[in-house]
């Protein structure tokens, strides 16, 4: 399994991401000596980099079924692992319910001192999630009702995402509004790519 840094955000924290069709990204974020992982994929170099930013104090999953090793890294760690936290007391960080469902509750981490928008799932930024040459799209089995309410006011510069390398900079707000606006409107180009979607990522897996 190949493995690399992306999202380099300096003392703030870091995220890596698998080399696969699903690119599952994973995420280290820094405050006060204090690091917390999110749904977290176990690399060893990755939990030495988080040591060298501050003690680990949790695991956060934010979608439920966003098993990865979460569990396996937070008893490693000798940490909580939090499972779609609906608060974070004593953190920097808001806590947004983005869907909660039967089969898929998810939910979103704000932090605003950084403007740092964390989404799981319900937003990405791989070739599954976008439908043409936008930077993000919306999960294809959210674009008929996509959560805009849930993500309504944030103005992050950096949005990280569960799958693919995050947005930065000036533009990100804009890039998610666009997305949120418009995903009903890429479904149909979604749909169309989902077979040639497949095949490459067999061809991948080989």
């Amino acid at each position: 399994m190949s493995i690399r840094f992306c999202d380099d955000r300096g003392p703030h924290g870091f995220s890596w991401v698998v080399d696969e069709p699903a690119t599952r990204t994973s995420h280290a974020l820094a405050a006060d000596g204090r690091v917390w992982l999110v749904d977290p994929v176990r690399h060893e170099p990755a939990l030495e980099r988080a040591h060298g930013l501050g003690q680990p104090v949790a695991v956060l999953q934010l979608l439920d079924r966003h098993n990865r090793d979460c569990a396996a890294v937070a008893e490693e760690l000798g940490v909580p692992h939090l499972v779609t936290p609906d608060a974070l007391p004593g953190t920097p960080f808001e806590t947004r319910t983005l869907r909660d469902a039967a089969r898929w509750r998810e939910t979103a981490l704000w932090w605003g001192a950084e403007r740092t928008l964390v989404v799981a799932e319900a937003l990405g930024t791989n070739r599954f999630f976008r439908s043409g040459r936008d930077a993000i799209g919306v999960h294809l089995l959210l674009r008929l009702r996509p959560p805009r309410e849930a993500l309504e006011g944030f103005e992050p510069e950096h949005l990280l995402v569960g799958h693919g390398e995050g947005l930065h900079g000036a533009d990100t707000p804009d890039a998610m509004r666009t997305a949120l606006a418009h995903s009903r409107t890429g479904l149909a180009r979604i749909v169309a790519r989902i077979p040639a979607l497949v095949l490459d990522a067999r061809r991948r897996r080989r």
